[in-house]
């Protein structure tokens, strides 16, 4: 049975919410907004209207958010009551918690998504590490289990490269994934991934272990601070190398373009012509470059150098071991799951707001 004293602590996390994300000054904020979208000329600008509507529906999906909070923890309060009347059982005041609880923990861990990149979208890149078939096989589970989590959260992927394993699986992928704050929860994927387990390609039934790197850079919007010139470019098509099908164009449209001062290497097959795959591709390279800018804060393109980790024991940020036992262990936070085929399902927000709080309190 949920206790009053629980119950107290819902409403003082939402109280707490409501101070920190300052919801009072955000209404009256999209009040003031909303005046300027009346003026008569306010369409004939259509890029600042855009910027405009923006700012606004931000406000408005934080408050909305917030909304939801109130009314969770709003629906407990009056069950706890409706409980000791009766007229409520047990499994569903535990129900109301439980969704009160879940939706208090999302605005939490959004509230500490400050940093301007962390509401962008996610190019998602995943690369095999040396083993042959095993860490292509490795890296193929990666990206269903990435492709999965965006499912279940409501983002939408496209796989914008795919380079299909010699055997099995995939030698590397790049998966485009758009939505609010997608880049803020999918940062703590970065990094190498180790699979411990026995074989399926090992007729002797051997335990392997087996690498693969995701790196997760934001897909920034055109900023001009990012200047690439045309001949720092090598630009080639070549013929698509995915399965076929409906996703993917089997002809020489497909782009790979390396930016020849940083070796930094993107490609785009998926879309129907050369000049969209080109652009979909330039994306792509842009927002590296504007990653690693940020990242090591430096004003010229010239002086930015792609940063390589070895896909090798010792390198990892997470392991996942299928055998003698299962288990899923972040080498960073600590934190680990036992039911490895969840996780291997998508289910990564133990992971991913482990690692959100750790950065959390590490920065204060």
């Amino acid at each position: 049975m949920i206790t009053q004293d629980q119950i107290k602590e819902l409403g003082q996390r939402r109280d707490a919410l409501r101070h920190y994300l300052d919801i009072d000054g955000k209404k009256i904020q999209v009040e003031e907004e909303e005046l300027h979208t009346h003026v008569p000329d306010f369409w004939e600008h259509p890029k600042e209207a855009q910027v405009q509507m923006k700012k606004i529906k931000d406000l408005q999906g934080w408050i909305e958010r917030y909304d939801e909070v109130d009314k969770a923890v709003s629906e407990v309060e009056t069950g706890l009551d409706f409980a000791k009347e009766g007229l409520v059982d047990e499994a569903e005041l535990d129900e109301l918690y439980a969704d009160a609880a879940t939706k208090i923990e999302d605005l939490e861990l959004r509230n500490m998504l400050r940093r301007e990149e962390d509401r962008l979208g996610v190019v998602l890149k995943i690369n095999s590490g040396a083993g042959g078939t095993e860490s292509q096989d490795w890296a193929q589970m990666l990206m269903r289990m990435y492709l999965r989590w965006c499912e279940k959260h409501g983002y939408k992927t496209s796989i914008a490269n795919i380079l299909e394993g010699d055997e099995a699986g995939i030698k590397s992928c790049t998966i485009n994934v758009e939505g609010d704050f997608a880049y803020g929860f999918l940062k703590s994927e970065n990094g190498v991934h180790r699979l411990v387990r026995v074989s399926p390609f090992d007729a002797s039934g051997r335990r392997h272990t087996s690498f693969a790197s995701v790196e997760v850079m934001p897909e920034f919007d055109d900023d001009n601070s990012i200047e690439i010139k045309d001949e720092d470019l090598e630009i080639t098509a070549h013929r698509s190398s995915g399965a076929g099908g409906q996703h993917i164009n089997k002809t020489d449209s497909a782009i790979r373009i390396t930016h020849i001062p940083t070796g930094i290497v993107v490609g785009c097959q998926t879309e129907r012509s050369q000049l969209q795959n080109k652009e979909t591709a330039m994306k792509m390279l842009k927002s590296k470059l504007m990653e690693i800018k940020q990242r090591e804060k430096l004003d010229k393109i010239d002086d930015i150098k792609g940063v390589k980790t070895n896909i090798e024991w010792g390198a990892q940020i997470r392991s996942y071991v299928f055998m003698p036992y299962t288990l899923v262990k972040d080498t960073r936070t600590g934190y680990e799951d036992g039911n490895i085929q969840a996780v291997m399902d998508g289910d990564l927000d133990g992971f991913i707001n482990a690692y959100l709080k750790m950065n959390a309190g590490s920065s204060k």
